[in-house]
């Protein structure tokens, strides 16, 4: 029961820890940037991908180890939704990675282009993010069960 308690509480956490560092990213990001500014940027996006790890490391413990039987998730469309929305927000996340990890050596006061479509990946990332949790909720009062 420890364990399971432990596991959602990290995977919980770590859907905040994304959140927040998502909408860091969101509010730091300026069509014009210099590169200590992208490389700051770049540290929260690793805090980003760090939590997502640790989000989908915690969900695999709870559906394969401890918690309820995996035959509960298995067996049920909704949680495949949110696994395909968890899985959409990591594709989503790796544009603006890219970015942020290529442009973030040299002159630390050199102006940087950041391109728009940038933002566009940031708020889907958050909508998803926003949309996992209902999801959640609604999987563990058993809607969705085949």
């Amino acid at each position: 029961m420890t364990a399971e308690i432990f596991f959602r509480y990290v995977h919980f956490i770590s859907l905040f820890i994304a959140v927040s560092a998502l909408v860091t990213e969101y509010l730091l990001l300026k069509p014009q940037l210099i590169r200590q500014e992208l490389q700051r940027i770049y540290r929260v996006d690793s805090i980003y991908g760090l939590s997502a790890v640790l989000f989908v490391a915690a969900g695999m413990m709870l559906w394969f180890v401890v918690g309820k039987p995996a035959e509960f998730y298995s067996k049920n469309w909704i949680f495949y939704m949110k696994i395909i929305l968890a899985v959409t927000a990591g594709l989503l996340s790796i544009i603006p990675t890219i970015f942020f990890f290529k442009e973030r050596k040299g002159d630390p006061n050199e102006l940087v282009n950041a391109p728009a479509q940038l933002k566009w990946y940031i708020r889907l990332q958050l909508l998803i993010m926003f949309i996992v949790p209902l999801l959640a909720t609604l999987m563990a009062k058993g809607v969705g069960s085949f």
